[in-house]
């Protein structure tokens, strides 16, 4: 073996063996963690330092182009917000012009099912005898369903007059 690899292998069983290098890394952790824990307090500091000037507080203390720096990040941001609010309006228009023409549809077909509707009911008042005789609505069926005979009722709105009674040959 080589003098200097045995000599670094040699100091590496003694690290090893030293107890007192357990405390060493155990010092190396701790200040590690330490400057960790700084750079995120700044951090954190720097943060709220800058939310702070886009609320608007703070600001005597910023230089002209730090001003002219938050102004433009400003703006930005109020770019971005006005370009989503016009990109969920145009949905929502969009959608609205969707509904619109769904309704008006569905209009218009209720409306030509009320004009069949009144059209039928027109077409049965003009057949003769179809508005001389009420179904009493209380007891019109029976169990299987059928007209009860005593459930016709004359209709005194119409006279019996027009019709011409029938005559068995």
């Amino acid at each position: 073996m080589n003098c200097s690899v045995k000599g670094t292998i040699d100091r590496y069983k003694k690290a090893c063996a030293d107890t007192s290098g357990a405390g060493s890394v155990a010092e190396a952790n701790a200040q590690y963690y330490q400057q960790e824990s700084q750079k995120l307090r700044n951090q954190i500091r720097s943060i709220t330092e800058n939310n702070r000037h886009m609320m608007g507080e703070g600001l005597s203390i910023l230089n002209m182009k730090e001003l002219k720096n938050l102004e433009g990040k400003l703006e930005r941001g109020i770019s971005r917000i006005r370009s989503k609010k016009n990109e969920l309006l145009f949905a929502e228009i969009e959608f609205m012009q969707k509904r619109e023409i769904e309704l008006h549809n569905n209009n218009q077909f209720l409306r030509a099912r009320i004009a069949e509707n009144e059209r039928a009911q027109q077409s049965m008042s003009l057949m003769p005898g179809a508005g001389d005789y009420d179904l009493v609505p209380s007891q019109s069926f029976d169990s299987r369903n059928y007209f009860q005979v005593n459930a016709l009722q004359p209709n005194n709105q119409y006279s019996r007059q027009d019709q011409t009674p029938l005559q068995l040959v």
